[in-house]
């Protein structure tokens, strides 16, 4: 059955909605005088900014970017406001706690950058940080973002298909899966220096993903959010968004995508393979050990009271996905 795709529409910088338009007043929590309640939310979290207005927030001075909205592979449930995305996220390079980024980030250097993308290729590039912004149209897509601790959010993604990018390097026929590392810079990033402020992992980070889920049309590259540039926190300034699996397997600040014939080692699966898979599949009817993957905690606007619970799809919504998984045990490959 031929998809029948939504008309897309092209937005400039100067047109873009400031993202304060987004966010929502609390006054009602801070009225009420809550104090301690990092101990109602989960080991990783903390209290901070979920009592402060979403418009309060300190936010990074990032570019406005060019772009044309996809509405044909967007989602159109409501988007977690800019300052709930820019201060909640996990990025291990800065700290196990969920702010641990917006605090640590902020003085990572983006430009210059190099992405270099080698292997098995017949055309090996190496892109530079305005490559990274030029190279390819822009377009943003609303994805949902799902992750493995059972919350969840609704980003508008700026950014390009992966595919695109490989394509570019022109895969041999032999490639059939696709290496991604994150940069390696202690100086710059203390949890790489510090092992019990990143968490243990040995890093660099690394992640991966076969090479049709790499070719799929949702895999993206994704370098702004919310029109902007992203923020150093959030993975500048180009990461990965596969939003059909858990979110650990959206790498950030990636500097190498590598083609091999290889299933590559993979960060999580490194550290703790009984809880991590390869594939990472949004699968409500998988439990992780320490979390049913049932349901999720999505991530609005409002503070700690106001997060919905809903149930998780198989594959986080995107079904489309799914003959990339005919005739295997999802399980066992979990």
């Amino acid at each position: 059955m031929t998809k029948r795709f939504k008309p897309s529409q092209t937005f400039k910088s100067h047109e873009i909605t400031d993202e304060a338009v987004f966010s929502s007043r609390r006054s009602l929590l801070k009225s009420m005088g809550f104090v301690g309640a990092g101990a109602l939310l989960s080991g990783s979290a903390t209290a901070r900014g979920w009592f402060d207005d979403d418009d309060d927030k300190p936010a990074f001075k990032a570019k406005p970017l060019d772009f044309t909205r996809n509405d044909s592979l967007s989602t159109d449930e409501t988007m977690t406001p800019y300052a709930k995305v820019t201060s909640y996220n996990n990025f291990y390079e800065f700290g196990t706690s969920k702010d641990d980024p917006l605090e640590n980030a902020q003085d990572l250097q983006v430009d210059p950058w190099s992405l270099k993308i080698d292997g098995m290729v017949r055309n090996p590039i190496t892109l530079s940080y305005d490559d990274i912004l030029n190279k390819f149209p822009l377009e943003e897509r609303v994805y949902r973002l799902r992750c493995v601790e059972a919350w969840s959010m609704v980003i508008p993604w700026l950014g390009f298909e992966l595919n695109k990018l490989l394509k570019l390097a022109d895969p041999l026929g032999s490639a059939k899966y696709v290496a991604f590392k994150t940069l390696y810079d202690p100086k710059q990033m203390p949890g790489q220096r510090n092992p019990f402020m990143g968490g243990g992992i040995d890093y660099p980070y690394v992640e991966g993903l076969r090479l049709d889920e790499a070719m799929h049309p949702l895999s993206l590259m994704s370098v702004g959010v919310y029109g902007k540039t992203l923020p150093p926190q959030n993975g500048a300034p180009i990461r990965l968004v596969v939003p059909w699996k858990y979110g650990f397997k959206s790498i950030k600040s990636v500097v190498r995508i590598t083609l091999t014939d290889q299933e590559p080692p993979t960060t999580w699966n490194r550290l703790a393979a009984h809880e991590y898979g390869f594939y990472a599949n949004v699968n409500p009817n998988v439990a992780h050990p320490r979390w049913s993957q049932a349901s999720e905690r999505r991530i609005t606007k409002g503070g700690l009271f106001s997060q919905n619970r809903i149930d998780t799809e198989m594959f986080n919504g995107y079904q489309e996905v799914a003959p990339l998984y005919t005739n295997m045990d999802l399980t066992r490959y979990y």
